[in-house]
């Protein structure tokens, strides 16, 4: 919140990259910005968890290859521990997969290492302010697959009940009506139920229809990742 002058929200801020003179020069771009507090820098991903746990801060300016504890690693953990501190990624153009990993772990920002320096002071100062900052053709790709999944979902939530949604999970996983039943402990005839149902809420016809709407809806990558 701004201070009783007006001035922005100190933003605290944890570093964490292995090398000495990229760490040092992270801290002297940010600690010098009126707005920004580095509260403690870290050499591997072991420190940079430490430091998150212990100082809580706002952002956490993570390297994509640390050592100890691999910065994936790292956010896999905070993202578990749902923890309230925001990442903002360093990472090289070559890494894709771990950058499309990264946000679907809820990484917020992505600054690649060939970006300007003013790049990381925009993606910090976003990402604190609650908005998405990934400069990166793979990342926007994976937040707007993100976005189609989390409006597929809550237009499923919105017309099945919990039992259909289950089944549509199951079926969307590969399982025949036998192994459905036999996975929720109900008869194949009241699996088929479910699934007319399902067919008439979805408005399609049939099972090879249910999973186009399903994957038109950006549900079956997250069903089956």
């Amino acid at each position: 919140m701004p201070s009783a002058q007006g001035a922005p929200a100190t933003i605290r801020l944890v570093l964490a990259d292995d090398h000495p003179l990229v760490l040092s020069g992270l801290e002297h771009l940010l600690a010098s910005e009126p707005d920004c507090e580095v509260v403690a820098r870290c050499a591997n991903g072991k420190e940079a968890l430490e430091a998150v746990r212990r100082h809580k801060p706002d952002i956490l300016v993570l390297d994509s290859r640390m050592p100890i504890v691999s910065g994936l690693e790292v956010i896999r953990t905070l993202a578990r521990s749902q923890s309230a501190t925001r990442i903002v990624l360093l990472a090289e153009s070559s890494e894709e997969e771990l950058i499309r990993e990264a946000v679907r772990l809820g990484v917020r920002g992505v600054v690649l290492k060939e970006m300007p320096r003013a790049a990381l002071l925009q993606c910090v100062r976003r990402v604190h302010g609650g908005e998405y900052f990934l400069e990166w053709r793979s990342a926007s790709q994976v937040l707007e697959e993100l976005l189609k999944q989390e409006q597929g979902a809550r237009d499923i939530a919105g017309l099945l009940t919990p039992r259909e949604q289950e089944i549509l999970h199951l079926l969307c996983r590969g399982q025949r009506n036998k192994e459905i039943a036999k996975h929720l402990s109900i008869s194949e005839a009241t699996v088929k139920v479910h699934l007319r149902h399902i067919y008439e809420k979805l408005q399609v016809k049939g099972r090879l229809a249910l999973l186009r709407y399903a994957e038109d809806k950006g549900l079956l990558r997250s069903i089956r990742s």
